[in-house]
């Protein structure tokens, strides 16, 4: 069912979905739980870190790569763990996702040293990178397309985003109350409920004609992006001046370049670069990699400025993004009936202008307590600007697509989402290590943070209308 993504409102929205079966809502409890446990995990330790480096004797300088360790993996593998579930099975990788996920976070919990702790960090990437495209998948061979799925991935999109704010929250709660070690329990014992509860509830799902895969466009992809990433945060920490960011940086948009030119002729593609050419689905998963990308970086670079700058606790540094948390659950419930009010391209485009408009103010944040509120006011109504687009891009970037090809559309939402978080931090860290003084590194970042918010809203405001114009 193709979905309108002009300013009107759309028969989706506001058509009563169908009631879900009791059995359904479990699936749907069980698959949204462990999209919900990986956004928690990209966040927890954020106001965790100073606390971790004092006990396991990590520098300053390597903080960020109890962060890092785990983007690598969970960024890098995406798109390849995606591709291997549609050959070997979505639920018996899910399922091997979650067991490693699980006891790579026992082994955090237990880490008595960087190395360790960095070494379960990376598996604990490993094992999110299947979990995700495969839970996905799952989701919408569960779901019929229509109000049914529209709804599955409006919550599934949804509670990725207050995985990622309740992260700090928690992550703030915890140390102060249990220390560092208890954030990566409760992930291991998330991990563990919910594979416990999976096997029952999932049906086997596999791409029916069993496509090969595509080793070149694997290789490519997955060097890309974990060449993108590494050079990004090693530049984050040391500058742009070592060897080492110096070739990753060049050899990840080279090896990105080539995967377009390997899928261009590949008999069975990976991407399909067809797909990417139609414009709700290149504008929509841009507006979606944007949102994602630029609202992590708002709540780390806060993060920092709180702890840092004003020198909170990590308890009242999570009870700034409370608040957040709040306003996410209230948007993401009504979203819905916004999108059926304004349509779908006026709520896409409306959310990036929010989001914008309301990061803009926090090049003002100061050494003194005004910054704090600032801070609490601004990020929390940036955030219903943020889950405005979350629902909606989704809708756009699946709209007007055969049934055979929503698989890989809707895999192509669950990678803007996973890249954006991904992205996002390692770019703009690096852009504020560039001033000596931590107040004005990140006012540079968040000033640069909504000034791309801002384009990629008018882009996709252009493209759309363009779209629409030729439709």
């Amino acid at each position: 069912m193709a979905i309108d993504t002009s300013s009107s409102p759309t028969p989706a929205a506001t058509a009563a979905p169908e009631k879900l079966t009791t059995r359904a809502k479990l699936v749907l409890f069980v698959l949204c739980a462990a999209q919900f446990m990986v956004a928690l995990d990209f966040s927890i330790l954020n106001v965790a870190l100073p606390v971790l480096g004092k006990d396991l004797g990590m520098s300053q300088a390597n903080l960020q790569w109890a962060v890092t360790a785990f983007a690598l993996p969970s960024g890098g593998f995406l798109l390849l763990f995606g591709r291997i579930a549609d050959l070997y099975g979505r639920r018996r990788l899910f399922l091997s996702g979650l067991a490693l996920f699980a006891v790579a976070s026992v082994l955090a919990t237990l880490a008595w040293s960087p190395g360790v702790f960095l070494a379960a960090r990376a598996v604990q990437g490993l094992g999110a990178a299947v979990i995700v495209p495969t839970g996905m998948s799952l989701l919408t061979t569960t779901f019929p397309e229509g109000p049914q799925r529209e709804r599955a991935l409006g919550i599934s999109g949804t509670l990725l985003s207050l995985g990622f704010t309740i992260g700090v929250v928690l992550g703030g709660a915890m140390t102060d109350t249990f220390g560092w070690r208890s954030t990566m329990a409760l992930l291991g014992i998330a991990g563990a409920v919910v594979l416990v509860a999976a096997p029952g509830l999932l049906t086997e799902s596999r791409h029916p004609l069993r496509p090969r895969v595509d080793i070149p466009g694997a290789i490519t992809v997955t060097g890309g992006l974990l060449a993108l990433i590494y050079a990004l945060s090693s530049a984050a920490q040391r500058g742009f001046g070592g060897a080492d960011v110096i070739v990753t940086l060049i050899a990840g948009p080279a090896l990105l370049i080539a995967f377009v030119v390997v899928e261009s002729r590949a008999a069975e593609p990976m991407v399909s670069l067809k797909m990417l050419r139609r414009p709700t689905v290149a504008w929509g998963n841009l507006a979606g990699i944007t949102t994602f990308s630029m609202m992590s970086t708002v709540v780390f670079m806060t993060t920092l400025y709180l702890q840092e700058v004003r020198g909170l606790s990590s308890f009242r540094t999570g009870l700034v993004f409370g608040v957040q948390g709040l306003a996410a659950a209230v948007t993401g419930m009504t979203a819905a009936r916004v999108i059926g009010r304004f349509g779908v391209r006026t709520t896409l485009i409306g959310g990036l202008v929010l989001q914008a408009v309301l990061t803009a103010p926090l090049v003002l944040l100061s050494t003194g307590p005004s910054g704090t509120w600032l801070a609490l006011v601004a990020i929390t109504v940036a955030c219903v600007g943020h889950l405005w687009v979350i629902v909606s891009y989704g809708l756009t970037a699946t709209s007007g697509l055969p049934n055979d090809e929503q698989g890989l559309a809707t895999g192509l939402v669950t990678s803007s989402q996973q890249v954006g978080l991904t992205i996002g931090i390692p770019l703009l860290s690096a852009l504020a290590a560039t001033r000596t003084d931590l107040l004005s590194g990140i006012r540079l970042a968040l000033g640069v943070d909504a000034g791309v918010l801002a384009v990629v809203a008018v882009l996709v405001a252009v493209g759309l209308n363009r779209r629409t114009r030729t439709a």
